[in-house]
């Protein structure tokens, strides 16, 4: 592989040209997905699933019974539940600390304030064929801790039924309702409603590019936690850190089934140079998901030599990607530049993979370079804030002249009349 000079802008610009873009062939296919489903509700879910999931796909697989707890736990084997019952409580310890309480306070003239949040009412966890359990949940686990009463899950159809990690899952976080559903359909479904699946208030969970470019068209109509799509990472290496390590991050996150944007970004070239020859001299053929690896290693990984810090950051802002390794000496150094991330991964001991399973932060970001100006999914996500006005009447006495100053200004003499009657002309 080559060293690309972090200047070089014409060399970098797949990487760089960020922002969230399906093609006009995949808009306007899910567009007509969505519109069937929302025409013909459970009959177009089911031709979907027949036509991407499964030819022998019947109305009667739509919805999945969830299991006793007891019962669900004997479909996996114990290491799997043991490790799924981890991942729940930390997912669960780190986002109660996230909770916010209700704001008021009583001006000095007698106004009152707030600002009041409240859970939302239903929420679609989107499962991804790529660690649908995992995916639970990131998505469950804090919808319930926020309060909200409806949670449904929606993966897509697998052969005769959906894995038990899956249903287990869904038991162990309280899931309210799952159904075997997925891609742009399962969207469409949450969104707009059918015979059989109620709407939600939110769709949460990352998708391939069908289902992120459909969360994108129905946002609106109901809300979307944002443009969390097809995986993308960025290493940020010193020339302390170890290159093997970063090499097995790259080929991890490229066994993805989806992989956009995947980079070393360095200002040791001896680093970099030591990365590119232990790529060059892999057999990505005989690497484990050989075909997807190669592709992504081959297509879209590219090294990037910057000559300065100053150089380093601007690219690393500028790519603002969903995963940020940083195999740095002094991450704290890193960490107050850092302005577009989705989840930071800091120092030789912590992988992407604990990210993704066990670490209990939530693995559902903004990508697309989006990581600028969105979040990673949060407990804010599953609730719903409004703020609160009480004048009183010493307040809107005062207030009144003003107001309608300035709504005369704008030419909107009833707004205007409307401060002034509260006065008594």
């Amino acid at each position: 592989m080559n060293v690309v000079a972090a200047s070089d802008r014409a060399a970098l610009a797949d990487l760089l040209d960020v922002g969230w873009r399906a093609s006009d062939a995949v808009a306007a296919e899910v567009a007509e997905i969505l519109s069937d489903v929302r025409g013909r509700g459970d009959a177009a879910l089911v031709e979907c699933a027949r036509r991407y999931d499964d030819e022998n796909y019947t109305a009667s697989k739509l919805r999945v019974p969830i299991p006793m707890l007891d019962g669900a736990r004997a479909l996996v084997p114990t290491g799997i539940s043991d490790a799924l019952e981890v991942a729940k409580e930390r997912i669960a310890r780190f986002h109660r600390r996230q909770r916010q309480p209700n704001i008021t306070y009583v001006e000095e003239d007698g106004s009152r304030y707030a600002v009041a949040r409240r859970p939302l009412r239903s929420v679609m966890v989107y499962a991804q064929r790529s660690s649908p359990a995992s995916a639970v949940l990131m998505g469950a686990v804090p919808a319930k801790i926020a309060g909200v009463p409806r949670v449904i899950v929606m993966s897509p159809h697998r052969g005769d039924a959906l894995p038990g990690a899956v249903l287990f899952a869904c038991a162990l976080c309280g899931v309210d309702e799952l159904y075997a559903a997925g891609g742009a359909q399962a969207v469409a479904a949450a969104a707009y409603g059918t015979e059989s699946i109620g709407r939600a208030d939110k769709i949460v969970g990352r998708g391939g590019f069908w289902t992120t470019e459909a969360k994108r068209q129905v946002f609106g109509r109901c809300g979307i936690d944002g443009l969390t799509g097809p995986a993308e990472v960025l290493v940020v290496a010193d020339d302390g850190a170890n290159s093997e390590y970063v090499v097995g991050e790259l080929l991890a996150q490229a066994e993805l089934h989806a992989v956009t944007r995947l980079a070393v970004l360095s200002e040791s070239r001896a680093l970099l140079e030591a990365v590119a020859q232990l790529i060059d001299t892999l057999d990505l053929q005989t690497v484990e998901r050989s075909e997807l690896v190669s592709s992504a290693i081959l297509t879209h990984c590219r090294l990037i030599a910057a000559s300065s810090r100053e150089e380093l950051f601007e690219v690393l802002n500028g790519f603002a990607p969903a995963y940020l390794c940083l195999q740095v000496r002094d991450a704290t150094a890193y960490l107050d530049q850092i302005v577009g991330a989705g989840t930071v991964f800091v120092g030789d001991m912590t992988p992407l993979v604990s990210g993704e399973y066990l670490a209990g932060t939530n693995r559902v970001v903004p990508s697309s370079g989006t990581a600028r100006f969105s979040s990673s999914l949060s407990l804010s996500d599953f609730t719903h804030s409004f703020s609160v006005i009480e004048n009183s009447p010493d307040r809107i006495t005062n207030d009144a002249p003003l107001l309608a100053a300035l709504a005369e200004l704008d030419g909107l003499p009833h707004h205007a009349q409307t401060a002034r009657m509260r006065c008594g002309n």
